[in-house]
């Protein structure tokens, strides 16, 4: 935000800067002068409001949308926590019969292993 507020008080003290410098260096008499200050002053005070709204316009923009970011995270997470639980349910019965599988393997690979020490012997 500092950054922001930095970049726009650069811009206005160079327009100003750069204004003050135009007006001051062009041959003109008094009247036209003040004519032009006038004018100028009147078309930076529409270009500071201006600059105020589309600033207003962009902070209620990112408002709503954090407030839409964060009900999509929420939204997510519901969605992921409930697939997960839903994959855990569909994964366990499967888990008990491959749990029995590797313990018959683990079995025959015992009795398999007895057989070829006994055959050495």
């Amino acid at each position: 935000m500092a950054k922001g507020k930095s970049l726009m008080l650069g811009i206005m003290v160079g327009g100003v800067v750069g204004a003050v410098t135009t007006l001051l260096t062009t041959p003109s008499s008094g009247k036209e002068f003040r004519n032009k200050v006038k004018d100028q002053s009147q078309e930076w005070m529409e270009l500071l409001e201006n600059l105020k709204l589309d600033g207003l316009r962009l902070k209620n923009q990112i408002a709503a949308t954090s407030k839409e970011g964060v009900s999509l995270i929420k939204d997510l997470t519901h969605e992921m926590k409930s697939s997960i639980v839903e994959w855990k349910e569909s994964v366990e019965p499967h888990q008990k019969n491959i749990h029995q599988y590797l313990e018959q393997i683990e079995s025959s690979l015992k009795d398999l292993e007895e057989k070829v020490n006994a055959s050495k012997k």
